[in-house]
């Protein structure tokens, strides 16, 4: 008998002993899932030296199968938990444990395991004899999976699985329910391709996932509705902010509450019966239409359309209910209010904020989105306002923002409670109103992954060129509303790009080359051409106000990148300009909800920069920037032979193997203190070992990130199935690279930083 001293040790020798007689042509690598030791076939494999606690290690398999089906990842019908050294084998029937593993756990599987107990008798096998070594390899050869029951913790999953393994199916093909007109009863309630894996939902409807609804949508129409939900902790502020609107309505007025994208009525759960008597809602969606018609359709004053007709499905959104067409527009329901001037408009609304571009809406439609006639109305406003950039209609949230203020909202008392990133107002100017109240968000509470502010603004539709706003940052942490203080909204008014000088014809420049995002020679997919100057010593990047697209938007390459959207930097204009390409970076530096969607790159303060730039003020600064500039990894700044002949050098670097670099020289100029020293003797030690790599050319100038990126060698190793890690060849190198940058990144936001905000280059 064998005996092991590690459970992968005796894992490889099970598989390799017994894959051969079930499936040659798997390997270890295939079989290892869902951190587990194996699902082969429909069985899920546990192994243990020894296994002392079946029931302990029972329960830690009925965790793992918990987690896959919370995935959507089918339930092998058996468990198989294998005593390496003792050569016993346990197998447990898993639709025993049914109603275990529909359970959710929190935590690691393989703790707190101590005190389960067993449902069923195992079948025990003695792995020694060859009649139970038949019996196991038979029972693994079988793929048979256990039933579960969909539910809100595993109907996401599911979902997600259905539609990558069925692309083309909708929501009414996976969902559909018992009660409606159009009678789509949906995988869930009959099974066909599932019918292996799930039991029928039983339920009529489909309030069980009224939270849900959002992230039951296919991935198409998830770009085409960029509906989110509403956590329940800020929907209460966003109740606040609605009864400060009501407060604001004139003696003697009627009042309607109007949402346009209502979902299944997260934002009015916590209305009372006399504010929902004044709601008129509405959603594209129909499975939401559904819900919110159950949860609140008989407590509303108007819900558009008022009944599910057999013609109102139209390929899974619901005719008459896009808020973007102008069906709706002249609704005569909500028109009769919008008409009367003793009636005042509260729209309460979190929009879709998603860009869609050229998505279709819904199977049905034969026009794409930015072809409706809210679009075209609105393309036709920019053109006579010149103030809002035609590139904002790319944007569904704000289509609804622009239409609400076009159409729904007439007088100085009606207000608008809105959800949205902030940059409709900050940088976009479609909203120039008096702000009243409001708070800032985190994003990532709204069914998606992503950190970042969204706005909660009470606006009233009065006027107003302010330039500045606070507002409360609201977090939630376990279940609960936390302040982190005040942000404070500043309007934005010029890109970093007027920090640029003009750029002069020069009949003595030839046709240069182009780079890539990485700092290479791009040869293909170029949309700008290339003009070379010996004077030039490299590309800047500081495009756009935002750091939704950081990386793209803010770089630094030896020559004019592939699709420009950059200028040119010379010997006489690097050490001022390089400030913008610091500013694009401080996102890769600090990195919090409250910044992303918020904070702004802008040139607003450049009068006040450009003077003290010639007054010799920020001298010291500006050459503290240029040593955290030539030290960044996040320069993409390479040495290059050109295939036009020419060598580009690297002169942003301190690499001073072949001579000064201009930085190199420049920087003899800063006096350093204690941390510029440790910083400088981290490099001194990188480009020392960088030296005694195989691919080091003594002939180039190296900064960081060409050092990374040709000297840092590795092997990628896969030691598991979707898992991987690199193996470097100079540890030691790759070491004190990875130990430069929260030097690099420390000395950033201490030195660099807060002069970016100073001058307004961060607003």
């Amino acid at each position: 008998m064998n005996k092991y001293n590690t459970e992968m040790e005796g894992q490889i020798d099970f598989y390799k002993k017994y894959l051969k007689r079930i499936n040659k042509e798997l390997t270890q690598e295939d079989v290892i899932s869902d951190s587990t030791d194996g699902i082969l076939n429909g069985n899920l494999i546990e192994f243990k030296l020894n296994i002392n606690d079946v029931n302990s290690v029972l329960f830690q398999t009925v965790k793992y199968l918990s987690a896959m089906r919370i995935r959507g990842k089918s339930i092998p019908s058996n468990i198989v938990l294998i005593s390496l050294n003792t050569e016993t084998t346990y197998i447990f029937n898993s639709n025993d444990y049914l109603k275990d593993i529909e359970k959710v756990y929190i935590g690691s599987a393989s703790k707190n395991n101590i005190g389960f107990q067993s449902k069923s008798e195992p079948i025990k096998l003695d792995n020694s004899k060859s009649i139970d070594i038949e019996t196991l390899i038979t029972t693994l050869k079988t793929d048979n999976y256990t039933k579960i029951n969909i539910d809100e913790n595993c109907i996401i999953g599911w979902a997600s699985r259905y539609y990558k393994e069925n692309p083309t199916a909708k929501k009414s093909d996976f969902i559909g329910d018992n009660e409606s007109e159009i009678k789509v009863i949906g995988e869930i309630r009959r099974p066909s391709y599932f019918k292996d894996f799930i039991n029928e939902y039983t339920s009529d409807t489909n309030i069980q996932f009224k939270y849900l609804m959002d992230k039951l949508n296919d991935d198409l129409s998830k770009k085409d509705l960029g509906a989110f939900y509403t956590p329940i902790q800020y929907a209460e502020k966003a109740t606040e902010l609605v009864r400060e609107a009501i407060k604001r309505v004139p003696k003697g007025n009627d009042y309607i509450i109007l949402d346009r994208c209502a979902g299944t009525g997260n934002l009015e759960q916590l209305l009372s019966v006399e504010e929902l008597s004044h709601c008129i809602v509405s959603t594209y969606e129909y499975y939401e239409y559904k819900v919110l018609m159950e949860l609140i359709g008989d407590k509303v004053r108007h819900i558009v359309p008022p009944f599910e007709t057999a013609d109102i499905f139209n390929g899974g959104t619901v005719l008459g209910a896009d808020a973007l067409s102008k069906e709706y527009v002249d609704n005569e329901i909500i028109k009769q209010y919008i008409d009367n001037d003793k009636c005042t408009i509260i729209m309460l609304e979190n929009p879709p904020y998603a860009e869609t571009n050229g998505i279709t809406r819904g199977k049905g439609s034969q026009a794409v989105w930015n072809k409706s006639f809210v679009v075209e109305e609105m393309k036709n406003y920019i053109k006579n306002n010149k103030t809002i950039n035609g590139r904002t209609t790319n944007d569904l949230a704000n289509i609804f923002i622009w239409s609400a203020f076009e159409y729904y909202l007439r007088q100085d008392a009606d207000s608008y409670i809105l959800f949205s990133p902030i940059k409709y107002w900050k940088s976009q100017n479609i909203v120039n109103k008096e702000f009243l109240n409001g708070y800032g968000f985190n994003r990532k509470h709204f069914h998606t992954e992503t950190k970042a502010m969204i706005s909660c603004i009470l606006w009233s539709n009065k006027d107003s060129d302010i330039s500045s706003f606070d507002i409360e940052a609201l977090n939630i942490e376990n279940n609960e509303l936390k302040n982190e203080g005040k942000i404070s909204i500043r309007k934005v008014y010029n890109t970093l790009v007027t920090l640029f000088p003009k750029i002069d014809k020069d009949d003595n420049q030839r046709q240069g080359l182009n780079s890539a995002l990485n700092g290479m020679e791009n040869f293909k997919n170029k949309s700008v051409k290339s003009v070379y100057s010996k004077d030039n010593i490299g590309y800047l990047v500081a495009n756009k106000y935002g750091f939704d697209n950081a990386r793209l938007d803010s770089s630094l390459v030896i020559f004019t990148r592939y699709d420009g959207h950059g200028r040119s930097i010379n010997k006489e204009n690097y050490l001022k300009l390089l400030p913008a390409f610091s500013a694009g970076k401080y996102t890769d530096n600090e990195n919090n909800w409250k910044i992303m969607s918020q904070l702004m790159k802008t040139s607003d303060g450049k009068e006040k920069y450009l003077k003290d730039v010639n007054n010799g003020k920020l001298d010291n600064w500006l050459l503290k920037n240029l040593f955290w500039t030539s030290l960044t990894n996040q320069s993409h700044m390479r040495s290059i032979n050109g295939s036009d002949g020419v060598y580009y050098r690297n002169e942003l670097c301190l690499d001073n193997s072949n001579g000064e670099t201009i930085a190199s020289e420049k920087l003899k100029e800063l006096k350093t203190n204690e941390e510029e020293n440790k910083i400088l003797e981290q490099w001194n030690t990188i480009i020392k070992q960088a030296k005694m790599t195989k691919n080091y050319d003594s002939s180039i100038t190296y900064g960081v990130y060409q050092i990374e990126e040709e000297l840092n060698s590795f092997e990628k190793i896969i030691y598991s199935k979707g898992k991987s890690k690199n193996i470097y060849d100079y540890p030691e190198l790759n070491g004190n690279l990875n130990s430069l940058k929260p030097m690099l990144k420390e000395y950033y936001l201490k030195e660099i930083a807060p002069k970016l905000f100073e001058y307004e280059f961060l607003k």
